[in-house]
């Protein structure tokens, strides 16, 4: 086994090596970036070094500074982690060729399975289903829609060097095939430097299953079940899961045998995925390999009692697979779901900024938590926003799904915007609960998992409302002599009658005023028309206990001086901002008159002049930023004033890029 490991990677994924080297009494050597610097996994190697600037180009994409640091550190193997160099052929053969092991497959495997086209065409000659398409050399925009026209509609483009979701367009007519073709090369080239493409036939609502494979250098190659990944948003994956509530015992075999027979054909050593489209008659297709670790592979671990990453160390020093085929054995039901800095009711926009609060549940044996930041970290812009993964487990789905709901309704992020309450919706929907979500049902039916700006309902307003009171009642001021007096309470104790106190609550940028009467668990409150008699309220740690105009209600809550957060009997989340009673500042609408960037990025296209004439949502302008394109549309019909931006600008947030006429 190797004594000193450089992972280079960082985040959750470092952290995640870090801990099973820790376990094997492995010395590990972290690499980290300007913007890395006082990152958790700097802090939990053993030693750490840096590496250049905070864009991946400028440090985690450096594969010649990597090693030199891998030298200089006396590091005998390197783990890639996912991402950035993991399945890049020229690093890892330059590893190799610096006799230090690459923990992951042989670079002729990567190259094998680096393109989509050159794969596609190895799983032909192996008998590896496929679906119709076109993944030929000549990439000519002739050619390109002659095979398409062939190929018929609706079909999909692929860059030919992706993943993730980037460069993928669904054409679903022929007069929509060269704008689409344009936007996927031009993302591809972003993304990977690389503008070829497959064209594939569309699977009208597939589900994505795809199988954990594992193989030595003794030749031994096996697959470590599956996992379904079918919730999806704009291809990237939202909740992954095994066993797959689709498969039955004849087809998992024989996906299983496919999935060796794919890493067969390429002598694989390593961790791999190989993911298939699966139509709804059960008909299967190769899609893709992934030669390194998924993100989503603990709650592989989880059902199998393994560590993946130990696996992938000791096959890297030359051992042979710990376990043959026949004694993979799957006990109970994963489900993984990350936590992203985006916000969804805002396409998902990617957040950034300082974890102000980060509270998650504690990890158990049915509750595992891979992340790579902690409270008072801060999410920067240059990287990926996942903050955690909250995986857990239990002995069948309907109560896997169960401790899913319970933990996320035991997470709060308070800082950047969250997609907790998206996945709590997303845990409850029937399409999830019945195990019937195929790969684009996100997309078509996104509005049934957003909040967008709904009202609260009365009772949970009072709910906050009631725990908000009780929380003030508690707190004492720091400079009261007596504690026990009624000057130092927080309860609207008057001479002669009962005190109004004003509660106010802010959610969706509204105002809400509460007007409340009495204390210590009595209160009579008001708001509009509506009014509730409240009763014998007992404000827990975690839930508010009280009788609501005679009906006893609990009610998760949390609650601090800043936000009071409720879930009501659906489990929909309800943060509500607090406001001070008798201040209210309006702000007008920003942004009417002008389009600003939303983050820092580089401006890709600009899709109108000054003087034009424009609709309301018009596409005006697009922006690429954390790895995805952003459309900019009108706020307003009218026409343009300016625009302070060209293609190929990086721009930092809040820049204007565009001005109405007055």
């Amino acid at each position: 086994m190797f004594e000193r490991v450089l992972i280079a990677n960082r985040g959750e994924i470092a952290c995640r090596v870090i801990r099973t080297c820790r376990r094997l009494g492995i010395h590990t050597i972290a690499v980290y970036s300007e913007a890395d610097a006082n990152a958790q996994h700097v802090r939990l190697a053993d030693e750490a070094w840096p590496i250049g600037g905070p864009r991946p180009t400028e440090s985690y994409l450096r594969g010649e500074v990597i090693l030199d640091v891998a030298r200089k550190s006396g590091a005998q193997a390197i783990h890639p982690g996912y991402g950035f160099l993991s399945e890049n052929t020229a690093f890892a053969r330059a590893c190799t060729d610096a006799g230090i092991a690459f923990i992951g497959p042989r670079p002729e495997s990567i190259d094998a399975m680096g393109s989509k086209a050159a794969a596609k065409a190895l799983m032909e000659k192996h008998q590896v289903p496929l679906v119709p398409g076109y993944h030929g050399e000549d990439q000519s925009d002739a050619v390109l829609a002659e095979q398409a026209r062939r190929t018929g509609f609706p079909l999909m483009i692929k860059a030919a060097a992706g993943g993730g979701g980037k460069g993928m367009r669904i054409v679903r007519a022929e007069a929509e095939f060269a704008a689409a073709l344009a936007s996927a090369q031009r993302e591809a080239a972003s993304s990977f430097g690389d503008t070829r493409v497959i064209l594939e036939r569309y699977v009208e609502h597939p589900r994505h299953i795809e199988f954990q494979v594992f193989g030595d250098t003794q030749g031994n190659i096996i697959h470590l079940n599956e996992r379904e990944c079918s919730a999806q948003r704009r291809y990237q994956k939202v909740l992954e899961e095994t066993p797959s509530p689709f498969l039955d015992d004849a087809r998992r075999a024989a996906m299983g045998a496919a999935a060796v027979a794919a890493a067969s054909a390429v002598n694989y050593v390593g961790a791999g995925t190989v993911e298939f489209i699966v139509g709804q008659d059960g008909e299967f297709f190769f899609m893709e390999m992934n030669t390194r670790l998924q993100v989503e592979h603990p709650v592989t671990e989880e059902t199998l009692g393994l560590d993946l990453v130990e696996w992938q160390l000791r096959v890297a020093a030359g051992e042979p697979l710990p376990l043959a085929q026949e004694q993979v054995k799957a006990h109970g039901h994963a489900i993984e779901v990350r936590l992203y800095a985006e916000d969804p009711d805002q396409n998902f926009l990617p957040g950034s900024g300082k974890l102000v609060k980060l509270r998650l549940p504690a990890p158990s044996r049915h509750v595992r938590l891979d992340g790579g930041v902690i409270e008072g970290d801060t999410v920067t812009i240059f990287y990926d926003p996942m903050i955690a993964k909250l995986i857990v487990w239990d002995v069948d789905r309907p109560q896997a799904l169960q401790r899913l709901r319970d933990a996320l309704m035991a997470s709060e992020i308070v800082g950047p915007k969250s997609n907790i309450a998206f996945l709590e919706r997303l845990s409850r929907h029937p399409v999830v609960v019945e195990g019937r979500i195929d790969t684009g049902y996100l997309d078509r039916h996104l509005d049934q998992f957003l909040a967008g700006d709904a009202a609260p309902h009365a009772r949970m307003l009072f709910a906050a409302a009631v725990a908000a009171l009780m929380h003030d009642e508690r707190s004492v001021p720091s400079n009261a002599s007596d504690p026990h007096s009624p000057w130092s309470r927080a309860d609207a104790w008057r001479v002669g009658h009962a005190g109004k106190r004003i509660v106010a609550l802010s959610l969706h940028g509204l105002r809400h005023e509460i007007e409340a009467y009495g204390h210590d668990g009595d209160y009579r409150l008001h708001h509009g028309d509506a009014t509730s008699d409240v009763h014998g309220a007992r404000l827990g740690d975690d839930a508010l206990s009280a009788r609501f105009d005679g009906e006893a209600v609990r009610v998760p809550v949390r609650i601090d001086a800043a936000r009071v957060t409720v879930h009501d009997t659906h489990g929909n989340r309800h943060a509500f901002e607090r406001a001070a009673a008798f201040a209210w500042e309006s702000k007008e609408a920003a942004g009417g008159n002008q389009i600003v960037a939303p983050m820092p990025g580089r401006i890709v296209l600009v899709k109108a002049n000054a003087g034009d004439t424009v609709e309301e949502g018009q596409e005006l302008l697009v922006m690429e930023a954390m790895k995805m394109e952003l459309a900019l549309k009108a706020p307003r019909a009218g026409n343009i004033a300016s625009i302070h931006a060209a293609q190929g600008d990086f721009v930092e947030a809040d820049t204007v890029l565009l001005r109405f006429a007055d």
